[in-house]
Parts: C-alpha cells; sequence; structure tokens
C-alpha cells in the first residue's frame, strides 16, 4: 500500500458527489442526441483540467456520447479499438479502479481528475449511489426522519452491483439504477452503459464486499479530515438534496461518522494507494495514472488487418451468405452505379433502387408464424407474421446511412440506430467513436446496413457492438449493396449466425484493400463530398 501526500491543500468548496446531467464522463452512448454528434465530427480539442462544480440530486453512473462537457465547452475524445480478435472474441478486460473513501471525502472529484489525466478512449464512471437498495414504507418513513442509515453495508444492493460490474469488466453493456435522492427511491427509468477501457467505480464501501474486491484491479482510498467531510455534506444536503442543517448534523452523528469508523476506515487496509487530500494531490494522481498506462499497455493488442486478409484465401462462401440474383435489371443498375462517368443524380438514383430491393430480398429471411385473418367477403386467408417482437435497422455511419430511407418505406415505424466508426492513422486500427441504439434491443431483429464491404473490419466492430448489448447473433441480418469475399470470410468466420445480405460479392481486395473492380467511395459519389482523411468508413475508399 502506498501513501501519497502533496502540499496542495485541499479546498473546502470541493464535493464529493455526482457531475452535471449534461456533463459526460464516460465514452459510449445509447441515448439521443444528434447535436452530440455534429459536435463530435466537427471539433477534436484537447483535455482540460477545468471542470464546473458538480450540482445532483439522482445517482450519478451514466452513459453519454464521446465526448466531456465543461462549464465553457464540449471535449472531443477518442475512439474505443478493437476489444475483440479476429474470431470476434473478447480479449481483453476492463481495467477496474476502486475508489473509496468517507462520505463527501473528493471521491468523485479524484476520479474526475483521473479521467481527464488519462487521456484514453472510452472510461466508464460507476457510481455506488446508484445501487442503494429500493426503500420499504417503514424504511421511506425513517428516511425523511432522517433516521435510516444509508451509510450502513445493508443499504446497498450488492448483489446487483457485482454483477453490473462484472458485466461493465468484460465490455458488456448494462442497465444501472438511478437513485433519487431527494425521494429516496429508485426512478422507474435505468441508464445503459456500455464497454470501456478503464471502469472507475466509486463509493463509500467500494472495498466492503469479498466479490466487488475480486473485481478490482486498483484499489484507491481517498483520506480526507472530517472536519472538511462534515462542511462538504452540510453544503451539499442543504443546497442540492432539500435537507435541513439539524437533520444533516443529526444524521452525521447519528450514522455517517460511526458507519465511517467501523465499516469504512478499516478498509483502507486493503487499498493499493491512499490519496490524502483527494483531487488537489497531483503527486498520487500521477502516480495513478502511470500505472494504469502501463497495465493498459500490457493488455493491447495490435489488428493486423493483413493477416486477417489472408486468412480465408480459396475458401468457399460461407453458406449465410445470400447474394441476389443477377437479373438483367440488377446487372444493369450495377453498371450504372459502378461506372466512374455516371452522374450524381443517376448514381443516387439507381443506389436507392438497389438499395429497396436488397432489402426486400432481405426481409424474406425473416422467420414468419402462419396466421389466419378474415376477408372484407368473409373468408379466411391463411397468411403469415413476422415471428418475433419487432424489426431494428442500425446504419454504420455514414454511407450506412443512405439505406434508412430504403428500410423505412418498407417497414412501417421502424427503429433506428447509428454506429459510428473511424480509423486511426497511428495505429492502423477501427475505432468505435460514437453509437446510438434504442432501447430493449436484445429483443429484436437487427438490419445492419453498410453500403459497403471490404475487408469487414468495421463491420466485425458494429456486430460486436450489437451482441454486446445481448442482440443475438442469429438475429443480426448484415446488408450491403456491394461486398468483397475477403469482408464476407471476416464476418462468417468471427459471427457464423450472422446472416450476409447483398446484391453482388467482388473477388479482389488491392494492396490499399479497394474492393476490385468496385464502385469506388460510395460515401464522397452520394453525397457529393470528399471524406476527411480519418474517416473510417467500410466502403472501400475508407476500410484501410
Amino acid at each position: 500500500m502506498a501513501l501519497i501526500s502533496s502540499q496542495a491543500e485541499t479546498e473546502v468548496q470541493q464535493k464529493d458527489g455526482g457531475e452535471e446531467d449534461d456533463r459526460s464522463v464516460t465514452n459510449s452512448y445509447s441515448g439521443s442526441g444528434e447535436d452530440s454528434l455534429d459536435s463530435l465530427l466537427n471539433q477534436r480539442c484537447p483535455l482540460t483540467p477545468s471542470l464546473s462544480p458538480r450540482k445532483r440530486t439522482t445517482s450519478q453512473s451514466k452513459t453519454e456520447p464521446p465526448l466531456l462537457r465543461t462549464n465553457k465547452r464540449t471535449i472531443y475524445t477518442a475512439g474505443r479499438p478493437p476489444w475483440y480478435n479476429v474470431t470476434g472474441t473478447t480479449f481483453k478486460e476492463a481495467f477496474v479502479i476502486g475508489l473509496c473513501g468517507g462520505s463527501a471525502s473528493g471521491k468523485t472529484t479524484v476520479a474526475n481528475k483521473i479521467i481527464e489525466a488519462l487521456d484514453v478512449p472510452w472510461v466508464v464512471l460507476l457510481s455506488m449511489d446508484s445501487f442503494y437498495k429500493v426503500l420499504s414504507k417503514e424504511e421511506q418513513e425513517l428516511a425523511a426522519r432522517n433516521e435510516y442509515n444509508f451509510d450502513h453495508p445493508d443499504a446497498f444492493d450488492f448483489e446487483l452491483l457485482v454483477i453490473v460490474l462484472r458485466k461493465l469488466k468484460k465490455g458488456k453493456s448494462v442497465k444501472v439504477p438511478v437513485y433519487d435522492f431527494t425521494t429516496h427511491s429508485r426512478r422507474k427509468e435505468w441508464k445503459t452503459v456500455y464497454g470501456a477501457n478503464v471502469v472507475i467505480f466509486e463509493g463509500i464501501l467500494a472495498f466492503a464486499n469479498k466479490e466487488l474486491l475480486k473485481l478490482l484491479d486498483m484499489k484507491v482510498f481517498v483520506d480526507t479530515d472530517s472536519d472538511i467531510r462534515l462542511v462538504r455534506r452540510l453544503k451539499r444536503d442543504i443546497s442540492e438534496r432539500g435537507r435541513d442543517i439539524a437533520g444533516v448534523i443529526k444524521q452525521y452523528n447519528k450514522f455517517v461518522k460511526p458507519s465511517f469508523e467501523q465499516y469504512i476506515e478499516p478498509t483502507v487496509q486493503v487499498a493499493d494507494i491512499v490519496v490524502p487530500r483527494g483531487g488537489e494531490n497531483f503527486v498520487a494522481l500521477d502516480l495513478i495514472v502511470q500505472h494504469v498506462h502501463s497495465q493498459l499497455e500490457k493488455r493491447k493488442l495490435r489488428w493486423d488487418i493483413s493477416a486477417l486478409a489472408s486468412a480465408h484465401q480459396g475458401q468457399p462462401l460461407p453458406t449465410t451468405l445470400s447474394v441476389m440474383e443477377s437479373t438483367p435489371q440488377v446487372r444493369g443498375m450495377h453498371t450504372i452505379i459502378r461506372n466512374k462517368d455516371t452522374n450524381r443524380d443517376e448514381f443516387i438514383f439507381y443506389s436507392k433502387r438497389l438499395m429497396r430491393l436488397l432489402i426486400e430480398h432481405a426481409l424474406s429471411f425473416l422467420p414468419l408464424k402462419p396466421v389466419l385473418v378474415e376477408t372484407p367477403q368473409g373468408t379466411i386467408y391463411e397468411g403469415r407474421r413476422l415471428s418475433g417482437k419487432r424489426i431494428t435497422g442500425v446504419s454504420i455511419l455514414r454511407a450506412g446511412e443512405t439505406m434508412e430511407q430504403a428500410l423505412m418505406a418498407v417497414c412501417k415505424d421502424i427503429r433506428l440506430g447509428k454506429i459510428l466508426i473511424q480509423t486511426n492513422h497511428d495505429t492502423g486500427e477501427p475505432e468505435l467513436h460514437y453509437l446510438r441504439l434504442p432501447k430493449d434491443i436484445s429483443e429484436d431483429y437487427v438490419i445492419l446496413m453498410d453500403s459497403t464491404v471490404s475487408t469487414g473490419a468495421a463491420a466485425l466492430m458494429a456486430v460486436r457492438v450489437l451482441l454486446d448489448h445481448d442482440v443475438q447473433e442469429d438475429k443480426i441480418f448484415l446488408l450491403s449493396l456491394l461486398m468483397a469475399e475477403m469482408g464476407v470470410h471476416s464476418v462468417a468466420y468471427a459471427f457464423p449466425k450472422v446472416r450476409i445480405i447483398t446484391t453482388a460479392v467482388d473477388k479482389k481486395v488491392n494492396d490499399e484493400f479497394h474492393i476490385i473492380p468496385g464502385i469506388g467511395n460510395f460515401g464522397d459519389r452520394y453525397f457529393g463530398t470528399d471524406a476527411p482523411s480519418d474517416w473510417y468508413e467500410s466502403d472501400e475508399g475508407m476500410d484501410y
């Protein structure tokens, strides 16, 4: 155990609590927010140490776009590199940092400072405050009178907490409860949190459970003077949680202080690092950051796209592939959109025609159940109906978004999601930057759309994201206007139950991983743009 101190004084104004509702400390997204995507695409700024004061009435664990918001600006962070190998299997777990300390000791301040200093993609902040148990009517009445001990281990749902943290460590999507401190109850809506390189878990009893301790890769105890913690708690509970000063002091003396001495303070013995004075102890923060960086470097596994390209040469195409019949009409449309001299209007028109045909073809693979309906003539008709809850469309930005209109024209009131993947030109790896998926997507048949697939790297990442959100592999349908054999093999090898559907498959991919003979850069030709150099799309011009 290391004890690190510094000369910096801890300001009384620093409060231990959650961030503002509009400030992101996580780098994944499963909600709404087109404005956040626009901001992501239009700026790249370094991380800044200045953070606005926090105010909250609910627990802080949540998921947001890949942005860090301060009181002055929205800061672009970075994408998430592959967390799985070419077989689609997760090869590394998230690094979990546990932060423990007394109430109002500055745990969240320390967590935010670590996030800023780490400067790594996709960090999740999980608060123990989210896991208070649901109170009975009698307990609610005690809480209203400041006579319920929220600092006792029995106040927390450790069983749910262990399940959630274990799934997060494995890179899975989880739902986290939201606790309302003003009503002492859980809200109906739960927040979706997804995937990370680093998970920071903070709470007063973060080290009080043996199963939790097994999940922590690094244990940090934030040690702050009791008088400072009392002043912070008074300010927080009065200004943010609607309590009166007499009630706060009563609760502190009766529950908070005794629980700290009995349950929290003794756990300092299991800590790897003790941080006096919290967020102002820069020496301790630097030590923590250096250790996390070294651990992440050890876990790093580089993708070899060349190996991916050659892994399946000469193999027969998989049975999960379905190629639309090359009728004279289909071949005629391919002739038009493959022609480099075709103008943009014609390219868009015939691409849309092909997309519509592709969608209709793909829907024929959905399972249907027999159903009887009565016609206006009073007779019975034996028909078919979708055997499942619903269909959801997910597009791989930006070119896959062009297929949404055709899907909506065929499937009424369909739900849509989006995934943004870009390439890191320093590492040559695909990176996940943004996702927005509908709620309860795990129950749906998912139509995953991209205009073209050459290596299959973007498609692999998108499928892995869907699986991490508990979508069943055999309910995923990958649709693309044009695919290379290499991309087909890559996806089918990693995910043998995914149905792959396209209008044509070309045999070759050149040294720049462009499909040959190909179609050109679909996104540029469709939108009439020159793509930025850092866009990673699975259409051939951008797929490595």
